[in-house]
């Protein structure tokens, strides 16, 4: 039998319009950490090109932090909870310090709570420098890890000269700061004070900071590639964004200008000017740009607590053996990641009766499940580096 050409070209048109189907296809990202700091396992199921249905399954790296503070004293406590999100260590422990002087009424001197201030602001340039240097390193480009990596050493041997310790310095203390006394490696030799010279190469690395976010944002901003990949990819709304309970610069981005050192009273911030970044859109390049402006807003408050910052003592008047008076309180604090809150209840005793830690990545990890749905595959990574959380903070 032959076939006319017209019978021909209808044929192939009917085999041309129909569509393939495919079986969908469950894939396991993790537990190796793709594009996050620690273990996190991704079970998703995939149709063709995109994603749906993307769970995040946690606890690998659980170690009950909350239960071990509760059988510990209040000073050995700030060993443990700098470790939670390990990248900004010191900050971790300001709100839960805080907690326990407001059930205990001490007041903190003023010179203390400037250069815990001083040395927060420059762990939040530490993280976010760590965003810096991975985030465009998922997404395909090496060359900001060096300029980020090199200015977080920096600001890391700055830390290390006054508490000791780079990562986890347990300086604080209730009523005030360790005297630093040359513990660490390389600690400068000094009395009872900061350094002798910490504020002057302070200030000049804040001023350095600047020339370098420049530079990051021309590297990253001209960047088609990352544009491409980061603009108008994963966009979260205001209205979802708080819904998730979603804080820190992942809130700010999608465009709600709340930040927690306006609000809270935890360290003096009132004392200093410095703008709350927002975004518009709230997409994977918003999330990065507010990073960026953070590091510059943190270096301006750096600097005007060094020009300001009283002499006087670095501790109250607490007793030798700290207990905390009968009572409950929440104390919360504007952390890198985000919202970092302690639920401390006290029965009176060297350490606390219960312990709840709201930790930031907890939350804004939450959000994957509603902003991976329909993504393309490529798009899970890009989408998930821009959240920048710790699983140290998410599974505790």
């Amino acid at each position: 039998m032959t076939i006319d050409s017209a019978t021909m070209r209808h044929l192939s048109e009917a085999q041309v319009s129909v569509e393939l189907e495919t079986e969908d296809m469950t894939l396991n990202i993790g537990p190796q950490h793709p594009s996050t700091h620690g273990v996190l396992r991704l079970v998703a199921k995939i149709d063709g090109e995109r994603a749906y249905d993307v769970q995040p399954v946690i606890g690998y790296m659980h170690r009950g932090y909350e239960k071990i503070c509760e059988v510990r004293s209040y000073p050995q406590i700030t060993t443990i909870v700098n470790r939670i999100d390990w990248v900004s260590g010191y900050a971790n422990e300001i709100p839960f310090i805080v907690a326990a002087e407001k059930l205990m009424e001490v007041e903190v001197p003023p010179r203390a709570q400037y250069i815990r201030l001083v040395l927060t602001e420059m762990a939040r340039i530490s993280s976010h420098l760590v965003f810096m240097a991975s985030y465009p390193l998922e997404l395909g480009a090496a060359t900001p890890l060096f300029f980020a990596l090199r200015e977080r050493e920096r600001v890391l041997e700055l830390l290390e000269s006054v508490t000791g310790g780079r990562f986890h310095p347990n300086f604080n203390r209730i009523g005030g700061v360790k005297p630093a006394a040359g513990a660490g490696p390389t600690q400068k030799k000094t009395t009872q004070d900061l350094p002798s010279d910490f504020l002057s190469e302070t200030m000049d690395a804040m001023e350095h900071m600047f020339k370098i976010c420049d530079e990051l944002e021309d590297l990253v901003a001209g960047n088609e590639i990352i544009l491409a990949r980061t603009r108008g990819v994963g966009k979260v709304p205001v209205e979802v964004a708080a819904a998730y309970g979603l804080s820190g610069p992942n809130l700010r981005a999608s465009g709600a200008a709340f930040d927690l050192r306006k609000i809270e009273h935890y360290l003096p911030y009132d004392d200093f000017e410095f703008d709350v970044v927002t975004g518009t859109n709230g997409d994977c390049w918003d999330r990065w740009y507010c990073r960026l402006q953070e590091i510059r807003e943190s270096a301006k408050i750096i600097q005007q607590a060094i020009d300001g910052i009283p002499s006087g003592d670095l501790q109250a008047k607490v007793p030798k053996m700290i207990k905390v008076p009968k009572g409950e309180t929440y104390v919360r604090a504007e952390n890198p990641k985000g919202e970092m809150g302690y639920y401390l209840v006290s029965d009176g005793n060297l350490g606390p009766y219960r312990l709840k830690i709201r930790s930031a990545s907890f939350s804004n990890l939450s959000i994957l499940p509603w902003a991976l749905e329909g993504v393309l595959v490529p798009d899970i990574i890009a989408i998930m580096g821009s959240l920048d959380f710790v699983l140290g903070d998410v599974d505790r």
